[in-house]
């Protein structure tokens, strides 16, 4: 929100001598958060400057330039002899006779930037033609600013060359830039930034809403404004809304305000452009910048409608399912049957309420009749239909937050005067249909407020300060009722009004005090083992991201899992970022192959990504979770159906890699990424942990079958799969080919190292080597004929290493020989060769035993 320090100046006793920082920090002080300050940096001459002419010429490098002669009035002497100035431009949106702005030399513009004469294309360039933003004015670069197209024909009549550009656009005040959180709703307007300035500061506050036009329940029409022709003729109105969300209606005020024989052509007057520009906004017409203006005063977001393209009567239904609406965007949009829409009497969608009206009812050049809209939108309505058609505006943005339902008719009244009072209209009818709720008290504890922030508040600042506020407060006692004003409703229970108190006194009063550490057991196992997952995959060369766990249900089709395959089986959102991923993934594998995508698609030809995270695992038949009350405390029982309700998210971990796993270079070519390596990072990973992987081949989606290794525990558990993925998922998943990846089941690490791990004893003595050949047929895993081997050597075996495989006409059809080198090492002695070949022939005798395995 932008706040121009001398608008705020009319409704705060702002000190003449007070600067935007000092205004910034005034509003800092009560929980306000500072984006910036802008303006008041612009030194002259800035002056209007008119195109007397203008010649394009072609550059070398293939630019047009502009050589232009300005007339800048007397500003001009002081370079030449004449009024005029030549000056180099590189846009091309303005035309001989146009009026401009100009900064001459020695002028500055906003950071610093000073303007000098430069000799620039062959030309000796005397300022600059201005931009809006070069000027801070906004974002627009694309051409330079036209006065007679930002402020209208007709405003720029009395202009002259010469003229000071920066009283004329208001660079000279200092706008003060907020953040407003979505709690603060109120502070989206100069009322609400006001107020909290003289809240802050104690100056006198002037409300700029006449909160006295009120009416109560049920449909009123007003009385004839002070001056305003007669009769009044009321404008039907009809409020319904057949689905109200959690128990509120769409809209419970609206006000309906005609005002007939509008001269919409007529310009909006100088002071009104520029408190608009000042504020972000652009001046488009009378109507339009009359409804932006009062907006942005008192933060009711309005809408004129044509009042001639209505059929009688106006109200507010639900869409229809099916129904479309083209809004004034161009957009033809399909409503949801939870939008809430503003219809005219032939129940014809005129607008998506609080969000966009509609492009039927467009004022238009011919238009002389308008109905104002001043009407107060449910907040989750109308954010749930911003959202819904991804459309965010400034009234959507406002009602979101929560509108002041008692600033409607004053905003109808003040958009109706200054249409009256600019466009030669009449005011001709009111209809105000108030079906709100009135507001309930919160019964508030005074010495609450000291108990939740440690300092001592004293009952009478208590009162004082939720006095200022605006709140009614009754009672003499300790607890008092509090009654919080209409524009501001997220004031619901006491540490809503705590916080209030705090930030009111100053959140730099309460002293910053560190609690002392506890001592405690340190990390937990499972912590320690995610740890240890995640650091030797770094150390292995792999990078750690993180990604969103959303997916589309096609990416499973993709993927290659068969249609049975419990992947499938996810749980969709209720509210997804994105309809294109409503879905939980239920592999890490599923978000990281895309990561990997778009690291390679942006040029990282060699990637190695791992991620640990979270999937979800729903049992067959998932359970529906109750949805308890809000009134109590659910009891255990309802709590454990709700916990059950969730269903089982193991931790995994996955990678995936691409391209060449070793750099070539002088000392040798490259070596690609293959499956070997998908296979030695999740055993490097399990050695890390104390653990021993049986390495088995499988068929598993989305792996290669003949390049996919299951890796399971000594027990048989499986842990997971990695290898390389499957030639059709690498095209479906737009990946190079021969991409690898893998996947281990973490919480089934966790569990298989919770006892200590003991280490054992180095020996000092040699070790002893002796190789074996072992001929097996070839459906005999080479991980079987290892465990084997392990199991008949004994304890004193040190290590097992396959060194060789070999088919050919020395072995059987449909057989391999496999050559392993086995290293024993006793812990007390220097083994012998009689001992090592004892050792060595139980080793065989058991694979033979186990897997039928024939010695060479």
């Amino acid at each position: 929100m932008h706040a121009p320090v001398s608008w705020l100046r009319e409704l705060a006793d702002v000190p003449a001598d007070a600067t935007g920082a000092d205004v910034a920090a005034a509003l800092v002080r009560v929980g306000l958060e500072e984006e910036g300050l802008h303006g008041g940096d612009v030194r002259g001459p800035l002056v209007v400057g008119r195109v007397l002419e203008a010649t394009d010429e072609p550059q070398r490098n293939g630019k047009v330039i502009r050589w232009c002669s300005v007339d800048v009035g007397q500003n001009g002497q002081m370079l030449t002899e004449g009024r005029h100035q030549e000056i180099v431009c590189g846009a091309h949106n303005f035309a001989v006779g146009d009026l401009v702005v100009c900064v001459l030399p020695g002028g500055v513009l906003p950071g610093g930037f000073e303007i000098g004469a430069r000799k620039t294309y062959g030309h000796l360039s005397n300022g600059m033609i201005c931009s809006a933003r070069e000027l801070g004015l906004g974002d627009d670069h694309e051409g330079i600013i036209v006065l007679q197209e930002l402020l209208g024909g007709q405003a720029t009549v009395d202009l002259k060359p010469g003229d000071d550009a920066i009283a004329l656009l208001g660079l000279g005040d200092e706008v003060v830039e907020v953040n407003v959180t979505p709690d603060r709703g109120y502070c989206l307007s100069l009322r609400g930034i006001a107020r909290e300035y003289a809240l802050s500061t104690g100056v006198a506050f002037r409300d700029p809403a006449d909160l006295s036009v009120r009416t109560g329940e049920g449909t009123r029409v007003a009385e004839p404004p002070v001056g305003a022709q007669s009769p009044v003729r009321p404008y039907a109105v009809h409020l319904r809304d057949q689905a109200p969300l959690a128990g509120r209606a769409g809209c419970d005020r609206y006000i309906a305000r005609v005002v007939r024989g509008v001269d919409v052509g007529a310009a909006s007057p100088a002071w009104m452009q520029k408190r608009l520009t000042q504020v972000g906004m652009r001046p488009i017409s009378l109507a339009v910048d009359v409804t932006n203006y009062v907006m942005m005063l008192l933060g009711q977001p309005l809408h004129a409608f044509d009042l001639d393209t209505l059929s009688g009567s106006v109200g507010t239904r639900r869409a229809r399912p099916g129904e479309r609406l083209t809004t004034l965007d161009g957009v033809e949009r399909r409503l949801d049957p939870e939008d809430l829409l503003v219809v005219d009497g032939s129940d014809t969608p005129l607008a998506v309420a609080g969000v966009m009206g509609g492009a039927s009812s467009e004022v238009s050049a011919s238009t002389t009749n308008l109905l104002i809209e001043a009407a107060h939108f449910d907040p989750v309505s109308v954010a749930r239909s911003a959202r819904r058609h991804r459309l965010s505006t400034e009234a959507s943005r406002r009602f979101e937050r929560g509108v002041d339902p008692d600033v409607t008719a004053a905003a109808a009244q003040l958009a109706v005067d200054l249409l009256v009072g600019l466009g030669g209209g009449t005011a001709d009818g009111v209809t105000d249909v108030d079906h709100r709720v009135p507001r309930e008290p919160v019964d508030f504890d005074t010495q609450l407020p000291t108990r939740y922030v440690g300092l001592e508040y004293p009952r009478d600042e208590v009162v004082t300060t939720l006095r200022a506020i605006g709140c009614e407060v009754g009672g003499d006692g300790r607890v008092v009722s509090v009654l919080p004003p209409s524009w501001r409703p997220d004031l619901l229970d006491g540490p809503d009004l705590v916080e209030e108190v705090a930030r009111v006194r100053g959140y730099d009063q309460i002293p910053s005090a560190v609690p002392p550490g506890l001592a405690g057991a340190g990390l937990t196992h499972g912590q320690r083992v995610r740890r240890l997952v995640a650091t030797t995959l770094a150390q292995q060369g792999l990078v750690e991201v993180l990604t969103y766990p959303f997916v589309g249900p096609e990416l499973f089709d993709r993927l290659g899992y068969p249609a049975d395959d419990p992947r499938r089986r996810t749980v969709r959102l209720g509210n997804p970022l994105s309809e294109e991923a409503p879905l939980m993934r239920t592999s890490v594998l599923d978000t990281l192959v895309e990561a990997l995508r778009r690291n390679v698609a942006r040029g990282t030809r060699d990637c190695a990504l791992y991620e640990l995270g979270l999937v979800v695992a729903p049992r067959e038949e998932q359970p529906a979770a109750p949805v308890p009350g809000i009134d109590d405390r659910p009891d255990d029982e309802t709590l454990r159906l709700v916990l059950h309700a969730v269903p089982p998210q193991p931790r995994h971990v996955a990678f995936a890699a691409t391209g060449d796993a070793e750099a070539g270079g002088p000392w040798g070519a490259a070596r690609p990424v293959d499956a070997a390596d998908a296979v030695a990072w999740a055993r490097g990973v399990a050695r890390a942990l104390g653990l021993d992987l049986v390495v088995s081949a499988a068929d598993r989606a989305p792996w290669h079958p003949g390049r996919c290794a299951r890796l399971a525990l000594a027990d048989g558990t499986t842990v997971g799969h990695a290898g390389e993925l499957h030639p059709k998922v690498t095209a479906a998943l737009e990946l190079p080919a021969r991409t690898v990846a893998g996947e281990l089941d973490v919480d089934v690490l966790v569990a298989a190292t919770g006892s200590p791990v003991h280490a054992r004893p180095l020996s000092t003595y040699p070790p002893a080597h002796t190789d074996v050949a072992l001929v097996v047929p070839e459906e005999v895993p080479a991980a079987a004929v290892e465990a084997a081997l392990r199991e008949g050597a004994g304890g004193s075996l040190e290590s097992v290493v396959l060194f060789d495989l070999y088919r050919g006409d020395q072995v059987p059809a449909a057989h391999r020989s496999l050559a392993y080198r086995l290293t024993f090492r006793a812990d007390d002695r220097t083994m012998t060769t009689d001992e090592v070949s004892a050792l060595r022939d139980r080793a065989v005798a058991a694979a033979a035993r186990a897997t039928g395995a024939v010695q060479r």
